[in-house]
């Protein structure tokens, strides 16, 4: 499995793609609100296993912290800690920045996968689209 900063317009699309699969048709969320205003200011992810694209997510620099975003698994690799690999490549990219907190919008079914990551609630549960979340935070020293 290889994780990589997305650097080509292929890549780029591969990561909408696996979003696009994730989000909006399976959980519905309206293509409007999953391709957002912050596309060209976050730092994109792409997962390959075995030379396929399988995950993607999306890095933001926000005040003090680094915002994890987007994060997403195709459903025939879930459960084989890609997500996992996700969450702490982007954590060492947030070091590397010199940032030392990350930050993150959990759905509420996936709080306690979060959880044993090491992050904590930092806020009472809110929707957004139409998904519960609870913001979360992990102190990166």
């Amino acid at each position: 499995m290889k994780i990589e900063i997305v650097k080509s317009e292929q890549e780029k699309e591969a990561a909408y793609r696996i979003r696009h699969i994730v989000f909006v048709d399976e959980q519905q969320v309206p293509i409007e609100e999953e391709i957002d205003d912050y596309e060209d200011e976050a730092i994109h992810f792409i997962t390959y296993d075995e030379g396929n694209a399988v995950g993607a997510s999306r890095l933001r620099f926000v005040e003090d912290y680094g915002k994890l975003e987007r994060i997403c698994v195709l459903k025939p690799y879930r459960g084989k800690s890609i997500g996992k690999n996700i969450i702490e490549r982007m954590e060492n990219e947030i070091v590397k920045k010199g940032y030392k907190k990350a930050k993150l919008h959990a759905q509420t079914h996936a709080k306690e996968f979060y959880e044993k990551l090491g992050y904590y609630v930092i806020s009472d549960e809110f929707m957004d689209a139409g998904i519960p979340h609870v913001a979360m935070m992990k102190d990166l020293q």
